[in-house]
C-alpha cells in the first residue's frame, strides 16, 4: 500500500514478468475498482494464455476502460475472439466488432453473436455487412438463422437507409408465412411491392396490416395516387397527409370526393382555412364536381356548415342557389334554406338582396328585415320595404327616424298615416335633434303633455327660452306639476321678465323657489335671485345677492338677519377686498369669537396686504367678553411677522392667554429666537430652550439665562451637548457651566469629551473640584495637565492624595522627562508601587542619592541596601558611603559595612557606624548578663530560707539611658524615617565630632 500497486506492475514489467504481475492482480481485483488495474490484468491473463481468465474479467468487469480493452483485444488478435466480443456487445461496440471479425474471416463468430450472443444486434451486424460488401448469400443465411428473433423494425430501417430492402424478400415472406402481423414487417412488403410495381394498389386496397401513414409518405414521391389510397385507407387517421399530398399534386377532384363523403368538421376547417393556398381550387371541384355528384342530406347539410363555419359567404351563395335554384323541389321550397340564402346575401352580396327578397316567398320576413337594419348591414330601404309590404307601419317610422334619419321623409310618412302614435314619435324625433318649435308643435298635434320634461330640457339646451313660456303654460293646464311651475319661474327670469315672474311669485304656485334662486345665483343672475330669496326670507343668500351688487351696507344688514357665521365670512371677504373696512369690522367681530373661522379671517386680510387693519381688527376684539385663546395667539403670531417690537411685551403680559405650542412654531418660523427660548421656559420645556439656545446662540444666547434652564433640563446628553457649545463658543464660562453641573454629569465623560476638543486645560478648576472623589479619569487628566505644565509641587501633592489612576504609565512617562524634579516624582511613584529597584536606579541616574537611600530604608531589603553602598564605594562617594550607613543602619551588615570600608580605604567614614555597632552590641550583651544574673539570683533566693529577704538590686545602666560611654554617641540623631531630606551629600564625618570618654573605647 505505501509503494503503490502500479508501481509494483511497473517493476514486473521491466523484467518482463507477466506471471507476477497476473498473480499480483489477481488478488487485489475483487477489491480494486481501479482501471488500469483490471486493464494491466486482463493484458497480464492475455500475456500468460490465460484465455478463460480474461474472458470472465470482460465479461463480469465494469470497472475496466472499454475503449483501451477493446483496442488491446484488438491488437492482440487472440485465437478466441469471445473477450472481444463481450467487450464491444456490454459496450455498444457492435460496428467495430462486425468489420473486426469480418476482416479477420472469423464468419463463424459473427453468426455465433447474432444467433447466441444477442440477436437484437442483428440489424447493426447486418447493416455493417452490407457497408462492408459482405455476400448477399452469406447475410441472407444469417437472417435465416436468426430468424424471428431479430427485430424487424431496426432491421429494416438498417436495409432502407442503405437502398437494399429487396435483400429482406425472403426473410420478410417467411416472416408472413409464420403469420407475423407486425406493421413495420407489412411496410416493409409494401415498399418492396411499390418499388417493383408488383400490383401496389391491390397490395394497399386488400392488406389490413400496413401503417397507412409510414407507407403513404414513402409513396408521395413514387406515386400520389398510391399515396392518396394508402391515407384514404385510413379513414381519418391520415386526413392531413391526404390533404397535403392531394394539394402538392393537383389532385383537387379527389380531395373534393374524400371531403365530402368524410363529412369531418374538422377536416373541412382543415380545408377552408384562408391560409390554404389551394382553397379556391379544392371549393371549385366541390361545386361543380363533388356536390352535384352527391345524393345524401346530410352530405348536403355538412357541406353547407362548413361553408357557414369557415365564413365563405361568396361561395356559399353559389352553394346555395346551385342548391335551390337548380335542384328538385324538395331543396327549393326549403324555408330554411331560403332564410339561409337571403341573409348570406345581406351579409356578402347586398345587390342580391332584393332580387332574392322579390323571387322567394317562404322567408321569415320580419326577422329579416331586422337582420337587415341591423347595424353590421345598413339595409335600411330594404328593411323599410319589408316592413311596409307586411304592414308593420310603426317598425317602418322607426326605420325613418333611426337608421334612414330624414325628418322629412317622416314628416310625409306621419302626414299619409295620421296617426297619434306616428305624429308621438315624429316630435320625440324632433325634440331629440334640437327642434323644439317644430317638436312643440308635433305635441301639440298629438296633445301629448307626457313629454313636458324633455321638452324643458331641449328648451333649456337650446336656450329656447320664448317658446318654452308658451309650451309651460300650455302644459300648466293640462298637468299640475311643480317642474313646469318651476321652469316657468325660470324661464321668466332668463327671458328678464321680471315684473311677471314678482307677480307670478306672489300669487298661488307649487315652484321651488330656493331651487329656482340658487339656479340663478349660480349663474350670476343676481337681480332676480334677490327678488325670489325675499320672497322666502333667505337672508343669507340675500346678503350674498347684496355683495354681489355692491350694497355692502345692505348686506351686513341681511346678515345681521341671518346670524349665521358663513354669512358673515362672506360679507367679510366682500368688504375686505371692496376696502370697506368699517363693514369689513362688523362682519368681523361675529366671526373671530369662534376659533375655527379664526384663521381662515386672518388668510384673508393677509392675502389683500391689511396687515395693519387685522391687528387692530384682532386688538379690538380682545376687549370683547367672548375673547378667546386664539385670538390671543393669532395677535402675537401676528406681531411675530410685522411688529416683533412688540412682541415680546404682549407675551409678558398674555403669557398664560396663549397657545405657547403654537406661538413657539410661529417665532422660529420668523426666526424669533429670543422669544422662542423665553416661551420655551414658561412651557416648562427647557430642554428645547436649551437647545434653541445653542442652535441659535448669536441672538438667543445668555449665560446666566442658560445655567439656570439647563440646570432644570431632564435630557442627560442635552448637558454634554451644552458642554460642547462652550467649548466652541464661551470656552471661559465652561468651567461656570461644570460647576453648575457638578452633580448631574458623569465625570469621566466630561473628560473624555473635553480631551476629544483638545483643550482639556481649561477645565483644571472643575478637575480639582471633582479630584476629591478620586476617579481615574479626574486623577490622570489632572496629572496630565500639571505634567504639561511643569508643576511639579501640584503633581507630587496630587499623586500623594490621590491614588486611583495608572501609576506605572505616569511613572515611565515622567522618568523621560527632561526635568528632575520630574524624574523624581516618578522615582517617588515607583517607591508607593513598591519597585523600589526601578526608584533607586532613577534616584541614582539623577544623583538623588537622599531619595535613593530613603527609598532603600523603605524597601527593607538588604539587597538593595548593600547594592547602593557598593555603588557609593565603586563611585568614591565617601560622604554618601557614610550617610547610607547612617540612613540604612538597621539593614547593613557589620561585617559588609567593613569590609567596604577598609577595602576602599574609608575607614575614617565607617568609624561612627562602627562605634555605634559596638554600642549596641555592649548593650545587648550587658542586657543579657543582667538577665542570666537575675536568673541565678532567683534560683539562690529559692534555696535559701523562706523568710530570707533580698531586695532586687537594679543596675544604673537600666534605669535611663545607661553609663556614659560608646551607647551614648554624640553623633546619635533622628530616626531614619524622621531624617531631613539632604539636599546635597552629607559633608565627611570628622572624628572630633565624636564625644566620649576615654575609657569607653
Amino acid at each position: 500500500e505505501q509503494i503503490g500497486v502500479l508501481k509494483i506492475v511497473d517493476m514486473f514489467e521491466n523484467f518482463a514478468s507477466s506471471e507476477g504481475v497476473f498473480y499480483l492482480l489477481g488478488a487485489i481485483l475483487s477489491t480494486s475498482t481501479d482501471p488500469d488495474v483490471h486493464f494491466k490484468y486482463i493484458q497480464a491473463a492475455s500475456r500468460c494464455g490465460n484465455m478463460q481468465e480474461v474472458e470472465r474479467v470482460c465479461r463480469e468487469s465494469s470497472s475496466y476502460d472499454p475503449v483501451k480493452v477493446k483496442e488491446f483485444l484488438k491488437e492482440a488478435k487472440l485465437p478466441d475472439p469471445r473477450p472481444l466480443i463481450y467487450v464491444c456487445d456490454l459496450h455498444n461496440f457492435v460496428d467495430e466488432l462486425t468489420e473486426y471479425l469480418y476482416r479477420s474471416s472469423l464468419m463463424k463468430y459473427i453468426e455465433v453473436y447474432v444467433a447466441k450472443v444477442n440477436p437484437t444486434k442483428c440489424p447493426d451486424v447486418v447493416g455493417t455487412l452490407i457497408d462492408l460488401d459482405c455476400s448477399e448469400d452469406f447475410i441472407k443465411s444469417l437472417l435465416q438463422t436468426v430468424r424471428a428473433t431479430c427485430p424487424v423494425e431496426p432491421l429494416v430501417a438498417e436495409a432502407e437507409k442503405r437502398n437494399r430492402l429487396r435483400l429482406l424478400l425472403p426473410w420478410l415472406e417467411a416472416r408472413v408465412a409464420e403469420g407475423s402481423q407486425d406493421p413495420a414487417l407489412h411496410n416493409a412488403l409494401a415498399k418492396i411491392c411499390i418499388d417493383t410495381n408488383r400490383d401496389p394498389e391491390a397490395f394497399l386496397k386488400t392488406n389490413a396490416f400496413y401503417d397507412s401513414a409510414t407507407v403513404g409518405k414513402y409513396c408521395e414521391d413514387r406515386d400520389p395516387h398510391l399515396a392518396y389510397a394508402a391515407y384514404k385507407r385510413a379513414w381519418g387517421t391520415c386526413d392531413e397527409q391526404l390533404v397535403a399530398v392531394t394539394n402538392r399534386n393537383g389532385l383537387f377532384r379527389l380531395q373534393a370526393r374524400y371531403l365530402v363523403e368524410r363529412q369531418s368538421p374538422e377536416l373541412w376547417e382543415l380545408v377552408l382555412n384562408p391560409e390554404n393556398n389551394y382553397r379556391r381550387s379544392v371549393i371549385d371541384q366541390v361545386v361543380s364536381t363533388a356536390l352535384p355528384e352527391c345524393s345524401s342530406p346530410e352530405e348536403i347539410s355538412a357541406t353547407v356548415k362548413a361553408f357557414i363555419s369557415a365564413d365563405l359567404p361568396n361561395e356559399l351563395i353559389e352553394l346555395l342557389e346551385k342548391i335551390v335554384f337548380h335542384k328538385s323541389a324538395d331543396f327549393s321550397k326549403n324555408r330554411n334554406l331560403q332564410n339561409l340564402l337571403v341573409l348570406t346575401a345581406i351579409k356578402a352580396d347586398k345587390t342580391r338582396v332584393m332580387d332574392y327578397i322579390n323571387r322567394l316567398d317562404t322567408y321569415d320576413g320580419p326577422e329579416i328585415a331586422k337582420v337587415a337594419a341591423g347595424d353590421s348591414y345598413c339595409l335600411y330601404e330594404e328593411a323599410f320595404i319589408i316592413y311596409k309590404k307586411i304592414g308593420m307601419n310603426c317598425e317602418a317610422m322607426d326605420i325613418l327616424l333611426t337608421k334612414v334619419k330624414s325628418i322629412e321623409r317622416a314628416q310625409e310618412f306621419a302626414a299619409r298615416c295620421n296617426d297619434s302614435a306616428v305624429w308621438s314619435k315624429l316630435g320625440r324625433a324632433q325634440l331629440e335633434g334640437g327642434q323644439v318649435p317644430e317638436a312643440t308643435d308635433a305635441m301639440l298635434k298629438a296633445e301629448d303633455a307626457s313629454e313636458y320634461a324633455n321638452v324643458i330640457q331641449a328648451a333649456k339646451e337650446g336656450a329656447k327660452y320664448e317658446e318654452l313660456v308658451q309650451y309651460l303654460l300650455m302644459a300648466r293646464n293640462k298637468a299640475k306639476d311643480q317642474l313646469i311651475d318651476t321652469e316657468l319661474v325660470y324661464a321668466y327670469a332668463k327671458t328678464e321678465r321680471l315684473t311677471e315672474m314678482e307677480e307670478f311669485v306672489s300669487g298661488t304656485n307649487t315652484a321651488n323657489i330656493q331651487g329656482v334662486g340658487d339656479r340663478l345665483y349660480d349663474e350670476q343672475a343676481f337681480k332676480a335671485a334677490k327678488i325670489l330669496y325675499q320672497s322666502i326670507s333667505n337672508n343669507s343668500r340675500l346678503a350674498s345677492c347684496h355683495v354681489h351688487l355692491g350694497e355692502y351696507t345692505q348686506a351686513v344688514e341681511a346678515a345681521r338677519k341671518a346670524s349665521n357665521p358663513k354669512t358673515w365670512k362672506e360679507v367679510n371677504v366682500a368688504c375686505v377686498k371692496a376696502q370697506q373696512f368699517r363693514c369689513a369690522e362688523i362682519a368681523a367681530m361675529y366671526i373671530i369669537i369662534h376659533p375655527d373661522h379664526l384663521e381662515e379671517l386672518i388668510s384673508q386680510y393677509e392675502k389683500q396686504g391689511c396687515f395693519e387693519e387685522l391687528m387692530h381688527l384682532l386688538d379690538n376684539g380682545l376687549n370683547s367678553d367672548r375673547a378667546h385663546i386664539g385670538m390671543y395667539t393669532e395677535l402675537a403670531t401676528l406681531y411675530a411677522k410685522y411688529k416683533p417690537e412688540k412682541l415680546m411685551d404682549f407675551i409678558k403680559l398674555n403669557v398664560v392667554k396663549l397657545n405657547i405650542p403654537k406661538l413657539i412654531q410661529a417665532c422660529e418660523r420668523h426666526f424669533h429666537w429670543e422669544h422662542a427660548v423665553y416661551l420655551y421656559t414658561q412651557y416648562d420645556e427647557f430642554d428645547s430652550a436649551a437647545s434653541t439656545m445653542m442652535t441659535h446662540s448669536p441672538t438667543s444666547f445668555a449665560h446666566d439665562q442658560f445655567i439656570m434652564i439647563v440646570q432644570k433640563a431632564s435630557n442627560m446628553e442635552l448637558y454634554y451637548r451644552a458642554i460642547q457649545f462652550y467649548l466652541d463658543e464661551q470656552p471661559m464660562l465652561l468651567n461656570s457651566l461644570l460647576s453648575a453641573l457638578v452633580s448631574k454629569v458623569d465625570h469621566a465623560r466630561v473628560v473624555q469629551q473635553v480631551r476629544k476638543a483638545g483643550h482639556l486645560s481649561l477645565i483644571l478648576p472643575y478637575l480639582k473640584n471633582v479630584q476629591s472623589q478620586n476617579i481615574a479619569v479626574v486623577n490622570e487628566a489632572a496629572n496630565e495637565i500639571y505634567e504639561e505644565a511643569e508643576q511639579c509641587e501640584d503633581l507630587r501633592q496630587s499623586i500623594e492624595d490621590f491614588e486611583d489612576f495608572d501609576q506605572i504609565a505616569l511613572a515611565q512617562r515622567l522618568e523621560k522627562h527632561e526635568l528632575v524634579e520630574m524624574r523624581r516624582i516618578a522615582a517617588l511613584v515607583y517607591k508607593k508601587n513598591k519597585r523600589f529597584k526601578q526608584s533607586m536606579e532613577l534616584s541614582k541616574g539623577d544623583e538623588m542619592f537622599q531619595d535613593a537611600m530613603q527609598t532603600a530604608l523603605a524597601s527593607g531589603n538588604a539587597e538593595l541596601t548593600e547594592g547602593l553602598l557598593r555603588f557609593f564605594v565603586d563611585s568614591g562617594r565617601r560622604e554618601c558611603f557614610a550617610a547610607c550607613l547612617y540612613t540604612c543602619y538597621d539593614l547593613t551588615r557589620s561585617d559588609l559595612a567593613i569590609e567596604l570600608a577598609w577595602r576602599s580605604g574609608m575607614m575614617d567614614f565607617a568609624m561612627p557606624f562602627i562605634i555605634q555597632r559596638l554600642r549596641d552590641n555592649e548593650d545587648k550583651i550587658e542586657l543579657l548578663m543582667k538577665k542570666s544574673q537575675k536568673k541565678e539570683e532567683a534560683e539562690e533566693k529559692e534555696k535559701s530560707a523562706p523568710n530570707d529577704f533580698v531586695p532586687d538590686y537594679f543596675m544604673p545602666a537600666a534605669l535611663g539611658n545607661g553609663m556614659p560611654g560608646f551607647g551614648n554617641l554624640a553623633i546619635t540623631g533622628p530616626s531614619p524615617m524622621q531624617q531631613p531630606p539632604l539636599q546635597s551629600p552629607m559633608p565627611p564625618m570628622q572624628p572630633g565630632m565624636m564625644r566620649m570618654p576615654a575609657q569607653g573605647f
